[in-house]
């Protein structure tokens, strides 16, 4: 389920549909999520690093780059939030029983706890925001 604190920036974000947009994280054991505006940003940032490559003298594999960035899926949600997980999605992020939301500016990362708990100091302020999240689900389950 899209965590509310995402649901109105994934729609507002996709015109006022409810589409997230998914794929896997090229470097992690993650999803990155975002609304369908961003779409518009990938075209940019693929002419942008193929003319950056250009001008280093750099070989660039617009192809390549261009099915990584546009790899994504496009997903409906409901007004709760809930929508069908892609199995690829699920296996590329090892993702389980826990989601763990991690906000990261036009777009966002979902982990499996245990996959970002593996990760080095560099996450440590996501560490902390998962193990806090985990304290208040367990608190709320208490009562």
């Amino acid at each position: 389920m899209l965590p509310a604190e995402f649901r109105k920036a994934v729609r507002d974000s996709s015109g006022g549909e409810r589409i997230l947009c998914l794929q896997v994280h090229p470097e992690l054991k993650a999803l990155i999520g975002f609304g369908l505006s961003r779409e518009d940003e990938l075209d940019a940032q693929l002419e942008r690093e193929e003319e950056n490559a250009l001008k280093r003298g750099e070989p660039f594999n617009r192809m390549l780059r261009s099915s990584q960035l546009f790899g994504f899926s496009k997903i409906p949600f409901d007004d709760s939030g809930r929508f069908v997980m892609p199995g690829r999605f699920i296996k590329g992020a090892n993702l389980g029983e826990k989601l763990f939301f991690q906000g990261a500016g036009s777009d966002f990362i979902i982990f499996n706890p245990d996959e970002l708990m593996a990760l080095g100091n560099e996450w440590a302020h996501a560490k902390m925001g998962c193990e806090e999240c985990e304290e208040d689900f367990a608190r709320k389950a208490r009562k």
